[in-house]
């Protein structure tokens, strides 16, 4: 098989993370769950940051969240690829799968809670 170069290889790299994003919207409630809850908090990133660093910060949480979701999915089709049976590494591994989510989302919570935070102290002071 030959190998796909130039615009080709470019288009198809498109095509797989369009199956990517497909698969992961028809099948893993969590990702649809972040997904609009990043689309829902976005718009409110440009409200209440105050310079484009602080709009970088606010809208790089929700997306980190959304990385890390994708990758504890494939670190999950990558174990049940290998096998369905219980085995206590592949169970480690869904763990710490699970467990960078978690991170992931509470570092979000902690950079929308800090700006929203400031943002509210500001209105009430004002």
């Amino acid at each position: 098989m030959d190998k796909l170069t130039g615009f080709k290889r470019i288009v198809a790299a498109f095509d797989n993370s369009i199956k990517g994003f497909s698969f992961l919207l028809k099948n893993e409630a969590a990702f649809r769950q972040e997904a609009g809850l990043a689309a829902l908090l976005s718009p409110f990133a440009f409200v209440i940051s105050q310079s484009l660093l602080e709009l970088f910060f606010l809208l790089f949480s929700l997306i980190l969240v959304l990385v890390v979701e994708i990758l504890n999915t494939a670190i999950e089709a990558t174990i049940d690829r290998i096998g369905l049976e219980h085995h206590e590494l592949s169970g480690l591994a869904k763990d710490l799968g699970s467990a960078a989510v978690l991170v992931s989302l509470l570092f979000s919570a902690g950079v929308w809670l800090g700006f929203l935070w400031r943002y509210l102290s500001a209105l009430v002071l004002s």
